[in-house]
């Protein structure tokens, strides 16, 4: 994995020399569900889940004129987040899938799998680390240990964007098992304040709760949300965004989100529809303490479905990950 990480970042993070430019972050109008864009100010990109439509995701892009992915990350295997991921993986041949390791149980699920392989993405098992999107320092929040593997929100796969002073915060649909997990295990100056954070499980009951919005302390609160029957955002949710003094943003009443942050960290906020809402700056933060991160250990897969699960397969020799005993046929392949 230290190799696979070295590699990663070498490859989303070398760009030309040329004058510092803007960071932009799009959280996509893309119905009931997630989908976050992040291009640094070299051009290059991450999609941080797709939503559950193909159609709407690709016309996304299209509006937004992305010509190229360098990594896709889906926080979890729930069909809201990952089914816009396949026709971004199709058109873009991404070179990284960061996910959680943990495999779905649906069609979608398997067309995604199928379309990075086809695609010769490489799989990307979320751990401690870090990656350089150009000069963009984004830390991957893996699933804390001792999640239960039949329970993707518990399982999802955090990210941490931070671009001078600015920081923003995105967490998938973990719920509260996980959040209170990552708080025992990071100290709350490393996770917060953020400039933007985006709602947990688009506002559900068992999603933000105090002790944890008491560490990120979050200024400007982004909901990814469309209609639906679950009653998302919920008050609940809401009552707890006000009593942080969050501004609130909702994708189904303002369509899609945008950040532009300065180099020097300085953030402004726009919405595709609705009136202007003044993004919160509230008080200037002094330097927040860097999220540990330990060194990685090489991946190691006790068993080609494990493999398949994390989107590493086919194993080829040299390549971290790779096991002789998985190689079944000697020809330095496994899990064909």
């Amino acid at each position: 994995m230290r190799r696979l990480l070295a590699l990663a970042a070498l490859s989303l993070g070398l760009a030309a020399a040329q004058a510092p430019g803007v960071l932009i972050i799009r959280f996509l109008d893309v119905g009931q569900g997630d989908a976050v864009l992040i291009t640094s100010p070299e051009g290059k990109s991450i999609l941080y889940d797709g939503g559950r439509s193909e159609p709407r995701l690709q016309a996304l892009l299209r509006q937004y004129d992305v010509q190229s992915l360098d990594l896709v990350a889906a926080s979890h295997a729930d069909a809201d987040h990952i089914t816009g991921l396949i026709p971004a993986v199709t058109l873009f041949r991404p070179r990284f899938f960061l996910n959680n390791g943990v495999a779905g149980t649906t069609r979608v699920w398997d067309r995604l799998t199928a379309a990075v392989r086809k695609a010769g993405t490489q799989g990307l098992l979320a751990r401690d680390q870090v990656i350089n999107l150009g000069s963009v320092r984004i830390t991957v929040l893996p699933p804390p240990p001792g999640m239960p593997r039949d329970e993707q929100n518990l399982n999802s796969v955090g990210l941490l964007v931070q671009y001078g002073t600015f920081r923003a915060l995105m967490t998938g649909d973990s719920e509260i098992p996980e959040t209170m997990a990552w708080l025992k295990k990071y100290p709350a100056s490393a996770l917060g304040p953020v400039d933007v954070y985006k709602s947990i499980h688009h506002g559900a009951a068992n999603g933000d709760n105090p002790a944890w919005l008491k560490a990120v302390r979050p200024q400007n609160v982004v909901i990814g949300v469309g209609p639906n029957n679950y009653g998302h955002p919920t008050q609940q949710a809401l009552s707890l965004y006000r009593q942080v003094g969050a501004t609130v943003y909702r994708t189904d009443q303002q369509g899609t989100v945008t950040v532009v942050v300065q180099p020097g960290g300085k953030f402004a906020i726009t919405t595709e529809k609705g009136g202007a809402v003044p993004a919160n700056r509230g008080a200037v933060p002094g330097p927040a303490t860097p999220v540990p991160v330990p060194s990685p250990a090489t991946p190691v897969y006790s068993s080609c479905a494990q493999a398949r699960a994390a989107g590493a397969a086919p194993l080829r020799r040299g390549q971290p990950g790779y096991n002789p005993a998985l190689d079944r046929d000697g020809d330095g392949v496994a899990c064909e």
